[in-house]
């Protein structure tokens, strides 16, 4: 994970020095942005491996900001936030983040996360194969998802949440094997919605109808399963 491209946006001029210090002594390449416009400037030049994201910008507001960089990229986001209500969270993962720590933290526990979302960036399979479902095709060597020859882009955990439902297609998974797959360091708490949330998501992107979902099955009490609708 040394040499990855970290871009740090944060309006606190303390945090954002002492954060690009820390990184850059684990080995990776940072860029720093204090305002919203700055970090968007700043991701078209570098197009880094990650972004770290503070939500409170003095000009641009970092949700906006997130679903900037989610329109044309599903680079990982770390959002750094002082709001700790629940809604906060959701709001920040169904806008597109892969993660979200409140302020203040630990620097070891960024670091891990950063190191989490990394990992998962490499697919959980290495292999460059092509996975077939229906009108769905996922390529896992190229974080490549489409349906019916139209691209459906993802953020990473979608993707790899994804790639764990289809390549155990007709079989129900429960929420702690996902759990364990998505984030393999234990940083979810048990009672989290996070895996909910990222269902609800990639159904939004890839069912016709997501209220009745054809591929990603809930199967109520276990967990949920990838099916391939019968008229594909």
């Amino acid at each position: 994970m040394e040499g990855s491209r970290i871009l740090l946006v944060d309006d606190d001029v303390d945090i954002l020095r002492i954060l690009e210090d820390n990184l850059k002594l684990d080995g990776y390449e940072v860029t720093a942005a204090s305002t919203g416009r700055a970090a968007l400037k700043s991701f078209s030049q570098t197009k880094p491996d990650m972004v770290i994201l503070d939500l409170t910008l003095p000009d641009v507001d970092g949700i906006q900001i997130c679903l900037s960089i989610r329109e044309k990229s599903d680079v990982p986001i770390i959002m750094l936030t002082a709001r700790d209500r629940i809604p906060d969270k959701v709001l920040g993962l169904e806008t597109g983040a892969d993660d979200y720590m409140v302020k203040p933290f630990d620097y070891l526990e960024l670091a891990a996360r950063v190191k989490a979302c990394l990992r998962r960036r490499r697919p959980m399979i290495a292999e460059a194969d092509l996975l077939k479902l229906g009108e769905l095709e996922i390529d896992v060597g190229r974080n490549v998802v489409r349906k019916r020859e139209q691209k459906i882009t993802l953020t990473q955990r979608q993707f790899t949440l994804l790639v764990l439902l289809a390549r155990n297609a007709g079989r129900v998974l429960n929420r702690q094997a996902i759990r364990r797959a998505l984030w393999p360091d234990g940083e979810l708490y048990r009672d989290s919605r996070a895996i909910d949330v990222h269902i609800q998501h990639l159904r939004s992107k890839l069912e016709d109808n997501p209220s009745e979902p054809q591929y990603i099955k809930t199967v109520q009490g276990v967990g949920y399963m990838l099916s391939v609708p019968e008229n594909s």
